[in-house]
């Protein structure tokens, strides 16, 4: 391999410096003479020229504002001005091609977004300056809109109709409210009236432009007033502790009375329910001794029936055995049994009188059997 001259040179220059190793000039070996081979270096050098020459209109146009080839992104369409004039042409996501320097293409998206406005400041209707940090305002596009809302508003369409009108609007709704109202009352309800506020005027003037939410954080307040809001949400905090203390003690005084409620009615039921037991048993019993009475009743009439019967039995038997012949069988018996005789003017009245009261006994007896037939 061939050495570089110039390092040749020094070093022969350092070796003639040195006397040790300084020769004669006629032992010096010769310069070598260049030929054929040197064209190369030219070619080099014109090629290197020839290629940052096509570096400079090709791939410095594709880096910059100016090239032939770009890309729209996912979430976008292409919009393209000419000399100035928006054109109708959109495009969609992916690589296209354009005419560098005379057309000017912009991505626009068409996707939703966020757009975040900070430090809004607003006077309250009490004269109080606060200050809202941030609200996020989402956002979208429609796609149809597209060229209607850029040959309006440009492509900065979202400071015209949501930055700055968020700044009106939040204005317009402070200079209307009290400090409480803003800042307590109806803090609630911003989101929605913000919303309806943006999308009633885009929907007027720029169609194309959909609100679907509006986020709004608490506004900064000076701290003295700070202070006082926080001192009276400690007091409703205490009153809402306290009423909260009172239904809990109302329902655990209405639990109670439930409760015992309850365990009346149970009591009750209970009660009603050995009154029933014990009016069963009364009834049963009642019954009970309704049957044997009548069974009592019925043993002692079918016993007096019996007696009745027999008496009767009895005195037919007698009627038919009483007959005179008998009575006066019996008197002769019952004389002639007794040991005792009396003597005297009324013994004969007596046995007159004995046989009359046969006779009168016959007579009786006859006129049964008479009857009786």
């Amino acid at each position: 391999m061939d050495s570089n001259p110039s390092e040749e040179r020094s070093s022969t220059t350092s070796m003639n410096s040195n006397p040790q190793f300084r020769t004669p000039p006629s032992s010096r070996p010769p310069r070598p003479r260049h030929d054929g081979s040197a064209g190369f270096g030219d070619v080099s050098v014109a090629l290197t020229i020839f290629l940052g020459f096509v570096a400079i209109i090709f791939v410095y146009p594709l880096l910059s504002g100016y090239s032939i080839l770009h890309q729209v992104p996912e979430g976008h369409v292409g919009a393209y001005w000419r000399g100035g004039a928006l054109l109708e042409t959109l495009t969609n996501p992916g690589f296209h091609l354009k005419m560098p320097i005379l057309t000017h293409f912009e991505p626009i998206q068409v996707t939703i977004q966020t757009d975040l406005v900070k430090d809004i400041p607003c006077g309250t209707k009490g004269g109080v300056m606060i200050t809202f940090d941030k609200i996020e305002v989402v956002n979208r596009l429609r796609k149809e809109y597209v060229y209607e809302t850029l040959l309006n508003y440009g492509v900065h369409y979202d400071k015209t109709w949501i930055y700055d009108k968020i700044h009106h609007e939040i204005n317009q709704f402070c200079s209307s409210h009290t400090l409480q109202q803003v800042y307590i009352d109806i803090f609630d309800q911003i989101d929605e009236k913000m919303k309806e506020a943006l999308q009633s005027d885009c929907t007027r003037y720029a169609p194309g432009i959909e609100i679907i939410n509006v986020r709004i954080t608490k506004p900064n307040i000076p701290p003295s007033i700070r202070r006082n809001f926080e001192q009276m949400e400690e007091e409703r905090t205490k009153v809402l502790i306290a009423v909260e203390r009172q239904k809990v003690a109302e329902k655990e005084s209405e639990t109670a009375k439930k409760m015992a409620i309850s365990e009346a009615e149970k009591n009750a039921q209970v009660s009603k329910i050995l009154m029933e037991q014990k009016l069963m048993e009364k009834d049963s019993a009642r019954k009970q001794e309704e049957i044997e009475n009548l069974m009592y009743i019925a043993r002692e009439k079918s016993l007096a029936d019996a007696n009745f019967y027999k008496v009767m039995k009895e005195a037919e038997a007698n009627k038919l055995k009483l007959t005179p012949q008998y009575l006066e069988l019996k008197f002769i018996e019952a004389i002639a049994n007794n040991s005792k005789i009396f003597f005297g003017n009324k013994v004969p009245n007596m046995v007159l009188d004995q046989r009359l009261l046969g006779n009168f006994l016959q007579d009786v007896a006859r006129n049964s059997v008479a009857d009786a037939k």
